[in-house]
């Protein structure tokens, strides 16, 4: 840990790691550590892919007995029939059983294994397959998939990673997303090491890991990631600073919270306030719960501060022993009572949230399929008709 730690910060904040653990009496933030998705199903395409089921389920509700009959047939290995694109995508749609997951599962192999000088069309599966696999809850078999030798490149997009690691983050298989991880950044999809998502869920397996090694980890990236200029997204920042708190390094998860650009979310205030407080300085926290009240403005959002971060810091005003801070810490407390600054909810609660799908997404992709059909009609009344390629990525998100 000492090496990580050396090669990221400066020697004037290693003079403060190092007296952390003497000046902090460190009070573990408390909470229940609920197991649940990371990212919401929106934001994961899954509602999109059970709105794309049931309409499939509809067009082929008389003859999808004969078609999964018909596919347990192709997919035999002593079968020369072929699986189709047509044929796989709508046997994922159709699935609805164990039996049938165990049909897409040897389809896909034989799929993937046919000649693929024969497949002309450009239907990007990984993604479509993971969805599948999130909903029903088999994260043994995508992991599965995931490291077959012979599924080589069938999962290599940005999308289907970000799903494939939820699906192990919800699971609770937190090394497993690590080794993902790890595999990810090899591959350098699309010239990319740090997929943005694929940082904030690997930090996140960390922060619900909550070891040392995870730190040593959390640490070791967060210097690679400096090194080559990258600024990870507000979630990722708040779980490798959490995670410093957890394991009683209250002076790295003060240095992580500098590279926010904002310093005014609601977990970078409340990690800040704790940090402080695990320090023994109180003279600094106080500043930051102040701040909330005045800018406390009618018709915005209140801005809160958790209610075992509030407890932290009373612990800490009580050890410090100092008559005046005392008076004016429960002056602070009681106003953001009074003003409903605190937050029936715990820090844990509030880092591990689920995250939803940005509107902006909404729109963007909806402006995307608007703008595609105008071109498409423009091209066409010019006698000319040319291909339209839409932003890496994007076509995942349907």
């Amino acid at each position: 840990m000492a090496n990580a730690v050396i090669s990221l910060f400066k020697p004037k904040t290693l003079n403060l790691i190092n007296n952390a653990v003497k000046l902090s009496n460190v009070l573990p933030i408390t909470g229940v550590q609920n197991v649940r998705s990371l990212y919401s199903k929106s934001t994961l395409g899954i509602d999109g892919f059970t709105m794309q089921q049931e309409k499939t389920r509809m067009q082929m509700h008389n003859i999808s007995d004969k078609f999964r009959e018909k596919m347990n047939e192709y997919s035999n290995e002593d079968s020369k029939s072929m699986i189709f694109t047509e044929d796989l995508k709508n046997m994922i749609h159709l699935s609805e059983s164990d039996e049938d997951i165990q049909l897409v599962y040897n389809m896909i192999k034989k799929f993937n294994a046919q000649n693929k000088q024969v497949r002309f069309g450009n239907y990007v599966f990984g993604p479509v397959v993971m969805r599948m696999l999130h909903l029903y809850g088999k994260h043994d078999m995508a992991w599965e998939l995931f490291n077959s030798p012979e599924m080589d490149g069938f999962f290599d997009q940005v999308m289907t990673y970000q799903i494939l690691l939820d699906l192990l983050y919800e699971n609770g298989k937190y090394d497993e997303v690590l080794k993902a991880v790890d595999i990810v950044k090899s591959r350098q999809l699309e010239g990319a090491k740090y997929p943005r998502n694929v940082v904030v869920l690997a930090l996140a397996a960390c922060y619900k890991l909550n070891t040392k090694e995870s730190l040593d980890y959390a640490v070791k990236m967060w210097q690679e990631l400096s090194e080559v200029g990258h600024l990870p997204m507000r979630r990722a920042t708040t779980f490798a600073a959490g995670l410093a708190l957890n394991q009683g390094q209250p002076a790295i998860a003060l240095e992580i919270l500098v590279s926010c650009r904002n310093q005014n979310y609601t977990t970078i205030r409340n990690i800040k306030v704790a940090a402080f407080a695990d320090l023994g300085r109180v003279e600094d926290a106080i500043p930051v719960l102040k701040s909330i009240l005045s800018d406390d403005n009618p018709g915005t959002t209140v801005h809160t501060f958790n209610k075992d971060v509030i407890e932290k810091v009373k612990n800490a005003v009580v050890q410090l022993d100092n008559p005046d801070t005392s008076l004016e810490f429960n002056r602070i407390e009681q106003m953001l009572q009074k003003q409903g600054h605190i937050a029936d909810t715990v820090l844990d609660e509030q880092l591990c949230s689920e995250i939803q799908r940005p509107p902006m997404m909404n729109n963007r992709d909806r402006n995307q399929g608007q703008y595609q059909q105008r071109y498409q009609r423009n091209t066409q009344n010019r006698g000319k008709t040319f291909p339209y390629t839409q932003r890496p990525g994007l076509n995942d998100l349907v």
